[in-house]
């Protein structure tokens, strides 16, 4: 981490606030809702002249962040600093404790759902003002966090490489002899975290009881099928993570990208189908509090909502997006097919899965 923290210290170098700046930063850093400051008017007016605002962990080409943060800063004038785009969940928490109270610190955390589960002091609650379209389940009922986009975890894979897997049990297969990547340490990262719980479901585990993914991944690095490297765009398109356990939006997004490259293809198993949303919140010490609150009223906007679409992302307003007439159809009739019966874990199901990990899972694969 010291990495991360290393390279957030030098994004922001801005000269001593003013005394009507420090007041105006001061309420906005306790504004709940965009009416605190007085209305949307208000509030874009703070984050324009904070000028700046902090995000951590948003690869361009996932969910279409890339796209995001420019339309933010076209639309708002606001300069996105971006930190550390490949980095976990967890990395996210510790940037904002170990800097605290500086320039560079992160304004707002995108984390995977057992990592905002257990920092939830770390986040200022706020709603946005389509806050009643989001899903009650979706959502901490204060504002500490909420549900932004989701998707279903599937395998994607090289049709070049090896056959087309149905189930998740068959990558245990000789074609799939050290081909089979995980998105990260599953104890940090969220897509990584999920992976083995499809694992779980689709060996005769449970949403309650993740012990058979664990032992399936451990089988995997037996078997010399598991590898033990981080996939990213560069490592699929050279061959060398030609199966990837990952969210269907980035690995659809993959085979998108490297068409006529690589033929990268993407399942969701029928016997394994794991949806999950990540979490979007507010660092409770954000150096920019205003232009965190307008970048959380800017992604839950109906704009903000179909920029995640076209990444292939599901936007948790779909449903009233769709209902009003403002959901991009096309994109959403072209997000994969899924069978089967969803499964989705509640918060206490995704604690006891993380503590089972944090537990067995190096034991396992180590």
């Amino acid at each position: 981490m010291v990495a991360v923290a290393a390279a957030m210290v030098g994004l922001s170098a801005c000269s001593p606030p003013s005394s009507n700046n420090e007041a105006a930063a001061s309420d906005a850093a306790k504004a709940t809702s965009a009416s605190d400051l007085g209305g949307m008017d208000k509030l874009v007016e703070a984050a324009k002249k904070e000028g700046t605002l902090n995000v951590i962990a948003l690869p361009p080409d996932w969910a279409n962040y890339g796209e995001i943060i420019k339309a933010f800063t076209t639309k708002y004038g606001i300069k996105v600093n971006s930190a550390q785009p490949d980095a976990s969940s967890q990395d996210e928490i510790n940037a904002a404790k170990q800097l605290k109270g500086q320039g560079g610190a992160p304004d707002v955390f995108d984390l995977g759902s057992s990592v905002a589960l257990a920092n939830t002091a770390t986040f200022a609650p706020y709603k946005v003002t389509t806050w009643d379209d989001i899903p009650a389940a979706l959502k901490e009922a204060g504002g500490t966090w909420v549900n932004d986009y989701g998707g279903y975890m599937s395998i994607g894979y090289d049709s070049s490489k090896v056959p087309a897997p149905t189930s998740i049990a068959d990558l245990l297969g000789d074609a799939f002899k050290g081909k089979v990547a995980l998105n990260g340490d599953p104890t940090q990262a969220g897509a990584a975290f999920n992976g083995v719980v499809a694992a779980a479901l689709g060996n005769g585990g449970s949403a309650d009881d993740i012990k058979k993914g664990v032992d399936f991944f451990g089988e995997l690095k037996k078997s010399g099928n598991f590898l033990p490297l981080d996939p990213t765009p560069a490592t699929i398109e050279s061959g060398q993570t030609p199966v990837v356990f990952d969210w269907d939006y980035l690995n659809v997004a993959q085979g998108a990208k490297l068409k006529g490259k690589v033929e990268w293809k993407t399942v969701v198993p029928a016997n394994a189908v794991l949806g999950s949303y990540y979490v979007q919140a507010i660092n409770v010490d954000a150096p920019h509090p205003a232009a965190a609150r307008l970048w959380q009223e800017f992604l839950y906007s109906d704009e903000g909502q179909n920029l995640w679409l076209k990444g292939g992302a599901r936007p948790v307003r779909a449903d009233a997006m769709k209902a009003a007439g403002t959901l991009d159809k096309t994109l959403y009739d072209a997000l994969p097919a899924v069978s089967g019966t969803p499964v989705f874990l509640t918060d206490a199901q995704t604690k006891s899965a993380n503590d089972y990990l944090a537990a067995n899972w190096a034991k396992a694969v180590g």
